[in-house]
């Protein structure tokens, strides 16, 4: 397996006075305005994936907000005043975890309104022996590959965990927030049956991943793929020439039919492999970019989900007929 790994270089003193700055900020702003206005639960989130989650648990009894922008990526987001002004609001704040977001987890936790809960779904979800470390992720390195959510059972483990915590803060509204969550984790529970389905139906041969990040860790140990490389754009960094080489005759030796990039990053490296080596360069897949606009019915964690597998299946030379049952509208909107 090669090591094509190109996460980025911060700064540590440049990042504390920075978050030092953000706080100082967050102490200075009027906390729960928006919460005392509209009586309802403010929950504060990070990624998309986990923000649309939390609005089909929450529905209408509570305002939920993400901080971090689409098409932002999470590893390197530095949080900017305005996430310090919308932290200061939350009552409930709502991370991945799994130093996915460790600037806004240090912000959140050194100034925020009293008595607001600040929870990390994944080190709720998986325990250290479970975690896996790749490509970007090396174990040296202590940090375990974070993108649990692309592994469906782990996103109805985190539906079921932002529903518990909404109900234990906002008791008032604890039915309504199980309600939603039991609609919602069906939908989910249907999701999870079609997507193993659709991967079944690819050739045994061909269920191997070569992709623009270290995103589907989970997805593959979980849905029965191979994942053999990851290109990753973060800093816009190149791999080595032997590294690529190394791909190159990999790919080559064990036929593998697509390639897989990403809408959001383009990587000239998997386009120029995939030259080499004749295989469909699909530059089309996401992990925590939600696909179409706002208010489209494939713009949630569900219709995410849906697209990357019925691309991959269909490249690989499978059939994805078993994900055209599934709803991807959110049920919030």
């Amino acid at each position: 397996m090669s090591k094509l790994s190109e996460g980025a270089v911060r700064s540590r003193p440049r990042q504390t006075a920075v978050l030092l700055l953000l706080a100082l900020t967050l102490a200075a702003c009027s906390s729960g305005t928006s919460a005392a206005r509209s009586g309802k639960l403010v929950v504060v989130t990070t990624v998309s994936p986990i923000t649309d989650i939390a609005k089909n648990v929450a529905g209408s009894a509570a305002t939920v907000e993400g901080i971090i922008p689409e098409g932002t990526d999470s590893h390197t987001f530095e949080p900017s005043t305005d996430s310090a002004k919308l932290l200061s609001k939350a009552d409930v704040i709502i991370l991945n975890g799994l130093h996915l977001e460790d600037p806004t987890l240090r912000l959140a936790q050194s100034d925020h309104k009293d008595g607001a809960q600040i929870y990390t779904l994944g080190d709720h979800t998986i325990t250290p022996a479970q975690y896996l470390y790749d490509f970007s992720f090396p174990k040296s390195e202590g940090k375990p590959n974070p993108h649990l959510w692309m592994d469906v059972s782990n996103a109805i483990t985190y539906a079921g965990l932002i529903r518990d915590e909404l109900a234990k803060v906002d008791p008032k509204n604890a039915a309504t927030y199980r309600s939603n969550a039991a609609a919602y984790l069906k939908i989910l529970e249907q999701l999870n049956t079609a997507v193993q389905t659709a991967i079944d139906t690819i050739p045994p041969q061909n269920r191997v991943l070569l992709t623009y990040h270290d995103s589907f860790a989970y997805f593959a140990h979980h849905y029965g793929m191979r994942v053999i490389g990851a290109i990753q754009p973060s800093d816009f960094s190149e791999p080595s020439a032997r590294e690529v080489a190394s791909l190159i005759e990999q790919i080559r030796a064990e036929h593998v039919p697509a390639i897989f990039g990403s809408e959001v990053f383009p990587s000239p490296v998997l386009a120029e492999i995939a030259k080499e080596t004749g295989a469909k360069y699909e530059a089309s897949l996401r992990d925590d970019d939600l696909p179409g606009d706002p208010g489209q019915p494939s713009h949630s964690y569900v219709g995410l989900m849906v697209y990357d597998v019925r691309t991959m299946v269909t490249d690989l030379g499978g059939d994805p007929a078993a994900l055209n049952a599934v709803p991807t509208s959110s049920r919030y909107d």
